[in-house]
């Protein structure tokens, strides 16, 4: 009998492991589009938009590639204020698997 049936999908991202990271993804390149459609709404170019975040081309490049994780809050931050705009985020409680315990 299959252990899954009934289970949801990220129940099944936790059990192998991959729930945590694939979130980070996600929310990654989520963002990374939305900053991408700001720029184009904007007219904004990678140039101008490095220019307004006083950081270099290559630093916004590694923030737009989806799949580079290694971009900081702080480089999103900047990125968000050069459009005018902020980032919010949110704890919210986790209903994928119980909590760590203490």
């Amino acid at each position: 009998m299959n252990q899954h049936i009934g289970s949801s999908f990220d129940d099944l991202m936790v059990e192998e492991g991959l729930f945590h990271e694939t979130q980070a993804h996600a929310i990654k390149k989520v963002l990374a589009w939305q900053i991408q459609q700001r720029m184009a709404e904007r007219s904004l170019s990678k140039t101008k938009m490095a220019s307004r975040m006083n950081t270099s081309r290559s630093a916004l490049d590694r923030l737009l590639d989806e799949s580079d994780p290694s971009v900081t809050l702080s480089t999103m931050s900047k990125a968000a204020e050069a459009l005018g705009m902020h980032i919010e985020m949110n704890l919210v409680p986790n209903t994928h698997h119980d909590p760590a315990p203490a």
